[in-house]
């Protein structure tokens, strides 16, 4: 189900497209399956940080390597993304897919998987489920929503704790342990 709430969503075999065409050429080579429907994932959670709204209406499916959705598996595996959209499209969403990009497309497929099971909303829609058994089951945008809540959350309290120690003169992390054990402050 498509809710419009100010702008029409986007079909995602539109993104999906998208993100193969995206990485294709800033990586000069196809993208991994899994990590095609991880950065889906990640893209659809970015929009919702952004901008509150999800970018596109279609479920994924809590498999047992993270977020899938079924529709856009069929698709790259008869080479069948190239669906682009709009140029408008991709400029009303290009702080989101920037995001997405430098964050996780450098990363390997499976420390993506790993980052993805990290979600609840994967974790929720797999409940009582092994983490070996295959499964089928949507995953709530409710749940997806959340997500993107607790990613807002811990990216302020990074960014303040980086301000802070930017503003005691400590400008890497390295440097941070080193002004600790320099301290008379007991570590807890």
């Amino acid at each position: 189900m498509q809710r419009l709430i100010g702008k029409q969503m986007v079909s995602v075999v539109q993104i999906a497209s998208y993100i193969c065409d995206r990485y294709q050429r800033e990586f000069g080579e196809r993208i991994d399956e899994m990590k095609l429907h991880k950065l889906l994932y990640f893209t659809q959670r970015e929009c919702i940080v952004q901008t509150g709204e999800p970018m596109f209406g279609e479920e994924f499916h809590a498999w047992k390597y993270g977020p899938v959705m079924p529709v856009i598996r069929t698709l790259y595996k008869t080479d069948g993304l190239h669906d682009l959209p709009s140029a408008d499209t991709i400029k009303q969403y290009k702080s989101v897919f920037d995001e997405v990009f430098k964050e996780y497309a450098p990363s390997k497929p499976l420390t993506l998987v790993s980052v993805s099971h990290g979600e609840l909303s994967w974790k929720r829609a797999r409940k009582g489920y092994s983490k070996f058994e295959s499964s089928d089951v949507p995953m709530r945008l409710e749940d997806i929503r959340e997500d993107a809540e607790r990613y807002k959350e811990r990216c302020m309290l990074l960014k303040a704790q980086r301000d802070f120690l930017n503003s005691k003169g400590v400008k890497n992390h390295e440097e941070f342990l080193r002004t600790i054990a320099r301290s008379q402050v007991p570590v807890v």
